[in-house]
């Protein structure tokens, strides 16, 4: 199962749409390319160069979409508890966690049906290896997941600049532990560098294992426009259960992206130098060995489709099917004996 999302196909008697009209007197013809197996597929150049582009595109908004909502959730929560900047505060932690979850519903369901709704650089890595995912279009979807975040970062923080002088004192002043850590995540003190790691890892794995569970077709398969509600529900559980120490990020870009963002706009190397470059063992390894392992342990003990490199037949089986399948015999060439 190389997507999230099964993308869909429209039938050509649904996308039929030739028609006239009349415009100030004359009359014109508007045909629906999809409707015409002579026609090109490409109805102008912009059109043809999108076709290029557009996956990797689905990647960028549905990344953007994520942190905008999420980070922006973060800083309205705490930046209104200051009552410089609001009268009264704009919500708690469950409000946090509904906001993540809303966020990557939202990025789902806008990019699914055009690249798969990854959205997640580990995410894409755990079906490039277990599923069959191609490699080649692996660097592409988490560029353009690196690049949603690092913008969708820059969209919060500008709506937000005023407020944020306001809560750290003055707009030349920039930490952490003011407003740094309302991009980025940062693990909380008492936590060791194997409990943030673990941290990551298990929401990580559980996350992969819940997204696959969802879209097994031989388990108990949600409807493809239900899915982001899934996906909605299974981020607020996390959150809910998981969330307090390292503030579960769960995702590369989620973290990387408004962590350069920070780096970029005042916050400095501080945010790469915490806890001994935690960023790149944390929040961007724990994902993605995380998900490889929950990826990898789902497939082992539940999956049976035949797109998981561990449901790969071997040569044993591949000789008994072509002996047994009528269909596989008629096309062994006359004379050729099956070994």
């Amino acid at each position: 199962m190389s997507e999230i999302v099964e993308k869909p196909h429209a039938r050509r008697s649904e996308t039929s749409s030739t028609y006239t009209r009349q415009h100030e007197g004359t009359t014109v013809s508007h045909v629906d390319f999809a409707d015409c197996d002579h026609c090109t597929r490409y109805p102008n150049r912009w059109s043809r160069i999108r076709e290029y582009i557009r996956e990797p595109a689905a990647e960028f908004v549905g990344a953007m979409i994520f942190i905008i909502i999420g980070c922006g959730g973060n800083c309205q929560v705490v930046l209104s508890s200051n009552p410089a900047v609001a009268s009264s505060p704009k919500g708690d932690n469950l409000s946090l966690n509904i906001g993540w979850a809303i966020g990557l519903a939202m990025a789902v369901w806008t990019s699914a049906g055009i690249s798969g709704g990854h959205i997640n650089p580990a995410v894409t890595l755990a079906l490039a290896t277990v599923r069959n995912f191609p490699w080649k279009k692996v660097p592409f979807y988490i560029l353009a997941q690196l690049l949603g975040g690092i913008c969708g970062a820059g969209i919060v923080y500008a709506n937000y600049y005023h407020a944020i002088n306001l809560y750290e004192g003055g707009p030349g002043i920039r930490t952490i532990s003011g407003t740094g850590d309302l991009f980025a995540t940062y693990a909380a003190d008492y936590m060791t560098s194997v409990s943030c790691f673990f941290s990551e890892f298990i929401g990580s794995a559980m996350l992969i294992i819940a997204i696959l569970a969802v879209t097994d077709k031989r388990n108990v398969p949600t409807p493809p426009s239900l899915v982001p509600l899934a996906i909605f529900f299974i981020i607020l559980g996390i959150g809910i259960a998981l969330g307090m120490e390292t503030g579960y990020a769960i995702n590369p870009a989620r973290d990387l992206g408004p962590r350069i963002l920070t780096a970029m706009v005042g916050y400095g190397k501080a945010v790469f130098d915490f806890r001994n470059q935690y960023w790149i063992w944390c929040p961007v390894l724990g994902p993605i060995l995380g998900m490889q392992a929950g990826a990898l342990f789902y497939d082992t003990l539940i999956f049976t489709g035949s797109e998981s490199i561990v449901n790969k037949p071997d040569t044993e089986a591949e000789r008994k099917h072509l002996h047994a399948c009528p269909q596989q015999r008629n096309k062994i060439p006359a004379g050729v004996d099956v070994v």
